[in-house]
């Protein structure tokens, strides 16, 4: 079964409590925290302060994107601040082996995002050192972009690859995903999505994330 990871980046911040308490009441399985440095990607979001509010009401484990330079420094203090998953990405990793150890060493799932612009087959090399593989299906710094649907031929070519080595890796889909393409990204091959606007954004935020969970995939499409 799929999971859903509701972006908080997407919440209504004058009440963020709310919405954490909404989250853990909902199907959704994970918080999505992205963290953005204003250097990696074009904008600032939230850091260690917001993540450790987060975590002390959350019910659900913290999924925590780091979309931040030289991300290595920091690997302690969130972990500390309570992540429980800690995705780095690929292009700001000249080390990524290590980075990833470092993740593993302090006791969280480690994960590695992927800009569109990159090969999947540059994350070959240490699929079998990590736990998630956060695919970008938008250019990562806002939300509310347009999915690039491209990202499903990824998706498909990373499965199959993670079947082919029977490795237990998840593949997670960040950016652009609703009710209008999540049975195709699905049907790629993810296994959690993220959702932000299409979640924070409607009306009736626990029907989505219902509907997002009751999506049924018989087979992947490869």
């Amino acid at each position: 079964m799929h999971l859903i990871a509701p972006s908080l980046l997407s919440c209504d911040f004058l009440r963020i409590g709310e919405e954490v308490q909404f989250v853990n009441q909902s199907k959704a399985d994970w918080f999505h925290l992205d963290v953005m440095d204003g250097r990696f990607v074009p904008n600032l979001s939230f850091g260690l302060p917001v993540i450790s509010a987060v975590k002390r009401y959350a019910t659900k484990p913290l999924d925590v994107h780091l979309m931040i330079v030289e991300p290595e420094k920091y690997l302690s203090d969130f972990r500390k601040a309570g992540a429980d998953i800690i995705s780095v990405h690929i292009e700001a990793c000249p080390h990524l082996h290590r980075t990833v150890q470092q993740i593993k060493e302090l006791g969280a799932m480690a994960g590695v995002a992927i800009n569109p612009h990159t090969p999947v087959s540059q994350l070959f090399d240490v699929l079998e050192n990590i736990d998630l593989v956060c695919m970008m299906s938008v250019n990562p710094g806002f939300g509310g972009q347009k999915f690039i649907y491209r990202t499903l031929h990824k998706i498909q070519e990373l499965k199959a690859e993670i079947t082919q080595r029977n490795l237990q890796v998840k593949i997670e889909v960040d950016g652009g995903v609703g009710l209008q393409n999540a049975e195709v990204i699905l049907k790629a091959g993810a296994d959690v999505l993220v959702a932000g606007n299409a979640i924070f954004g409607d009306k009736q935020p626990a029907e989505v994330i219902e509907k997002l969970k009751s999506i049924q995939v018989d087979k992947f499409e490869f």
